[in-house]
Formats: C-alpha cells, structure tokens, sequence
C-alpha cells in the first residue's frame, strides 16, 4: 500500500491510497454535504464545493471509469477498482 498526505493551505487535510486492487482518496471539505456536488465524466471526477459563497471547482483525473465516491459529514471518499 502506498499513502500519501497532504493538507491545504485553508487547512484541509487529503489521503490517498492506493491498494494492489483500488485507489482511494479522502479529503475532509470542511463543510457540510449539502455545499458538495460532484459529477464523474469518464476518468475525470469533477467536484464543486459551496463554501458560504465561495465556489471552488477541482478536476482530478481518476485511474478508472468506475468510481464509487461518497460525501459524509464533509468528508469526500472516492474509491476506484484498478
């Protein structure tokens, strides 16, 4: 398994790992679900985050088509079956 960290400059913190068998990510938002929308177009995962009116768009290029991503109390996971 390979794990790598990083935090960003506001504070939040990403982890991904990657398995033998998938990849997964999780990086905690810092806000609530409701301000999280997401949309996966092939291998790309394009995230949009609503932070009180402060709107941050991220594409992040996936290993693979079939991603199973989930937001949890601000924290986005995004697993990927290699």
């Amino acid at each position: 398994m390979n794990n790598t960290q990083s935090v960003s400059r506001d504070g939040r913190l990403l982890r991904r790992y990657e398995y033998d068998d998938q990849w997964v990510l999780a990086a905690d938002l810092a806000v609530g679900d409701d301000s999280v929308e997401y949309d996966i177009i092939g291998d790309t995962l394009i995230l949009v985050v609503d932070d009180e009116g402060d709107v941050t768009e991220t594409e992040l290029d996936l290993p693979g088509e079939d991603a199973d991503v989930t937001v949890n109390n601000g924290v986005l996971t995004v697993q990927v079956e290699k």
